[in-house]
């Protein structure tokens, strides 16, 4: 595969003056990008692959759901239904995806719908529950919405300034995209970042006079959970582990699981990978079956029987001046 990229790189500069011409459009007005009155915050990134958009939303959603009705709009990536739907008792992985599940399930009161044309799901929001504010997940190159707030991600060890577009780069548009964000938040940082090293960052990506970089970081917990209870991983030492993982870079996850003395085996799924009959039926043949929160929302209907074979670690999301975040979020939403 690596292979193949780079041997499509004569295509990048198509790539780069297509994605560039397109944003130049939007910029000059020569294509329409719809605006609204309340606020919009969208959450996104310049690369394809995982750079924590899903714990960033969550953190939002938590920050500002005791002050405001908050309404959370994806595509929906793989869902096998179609059109604008609003999360409710009958909502599976399969029906809104896994990620907007994963809302629903933790965040029982707050709007979680999905709609792959962002402003048809922002107009049925403004119909139906009329929300105080909506956070758009990976959206940041729907340009058809104007979004009023852009967060923008990226990872610490897969800055978008050391990249290049797609096909042999990663990223979905130039780099000069970026412009476009309010914030820029660099995720899956290590929790002991020195100050020296931001610096070095900041210097990397070279952000605007007005636009602030915060850093964020996350940790897996020692507490793992079933579909009906608690226990630790200490517990699981000396056991047969079959680790399931279905995201976009389970190394961190692996990492961890090994500096706990988790002896196991690992079974690799591509991202948002579904899972077939036999699959689960080959799953539910393991002793116990430890994954991530994200996989969980896809695995646990077909374990339902088994609930103590199926087991999850959840992630703790923090950023490092979240005084600082945090007002600047609370502040737009105030004052829009």
């Amino acid at each position: 595969m690596k292979l193949l990229r780079k041997i499509l790189f004569p295509i990048v500069p198509i790539y780069y003056f297509v994605t560039w011409l397109r944003n130049k459009c939007y910029d000059l007005g020569w294509k329409s990008s719809k605006s609204y009155s309340l606020p919009v915050i969208c959450v996104g990134n310049l690369s394809t692959g995982g750079t924590g958009k899903t714990p960033t939303i969550e953190y939002l959603i938590c920050l500002l759901k005791t002050q405001f009705e908050v309404a959370t709009l994806s595509r929906g990536y793989k869902r096998e239904t179609s059109g604008f739907i609003i999360a409710n008792e009958k909502a599976t992985a399969t029906s809104i995806g896994d990620e907007p599940f994963q809302f629903y399930s933790k965040f029982k009161d707050v709007t979680v719908s999905v709609d792959a044309n962002r402003q048809h799901g922002i107009e049925q929001l403004l119909k139906l529950k009329q929300p105080d504010v909506i956070l758009l997940d990976d959206a940041f190159q729907h340009r058809k919405v104007k979004a009023s707030f852009n967060i923008l991600l990226t990872s610490y060890n897969d800055l978008y300034s050391d990249d290049i577009v797609l096909p042999t780069g990663n990223l979905r548009e130039p780099r000069s995209g970026a412009k476009r964000a309010q914030i820029i938040l660099v995720t899956k940082c290590p929790v002991s970042l020195s100050s020296s090293e931001k610096e070095i960052i900041k210097k990397k990506l070279q952000p605007l006079k007005e636009q602030e970089v915060y850093f964020s970081s996350i940790s897996y917990s020692e507490t793992v959970f079933s579909l009906n209870e608690a226990s630790t991983l200490k517990q699981f030492e000396g056991e047969k582990i079959t680790v399931v993982t279905g995201i976009a870079n389970p190394l961190p996850f692996l990492e961890y699981l090994k500096s706990k003395s988790i002896d196991f085996e690992h079974l690799n799924f591509k991202d948002h990978h579904e899972f077939s009959t036999s699959e689960m039926e080959l799953l539910k043949q393991k002793d116990i079956v430890l994954t991530t929160e994200k996989d969980f929302v896809r695995l646990k209907a077909g374990f339902k029987t088994q609930s103590k074979q199926l087991w999850y670690v959840p992630i703790s999301f923090k950023i490092d001046d979240h005084v600082g975040f945090d007002t600047q979020i609370v502040s737009h939403v105030n004052n829009l």
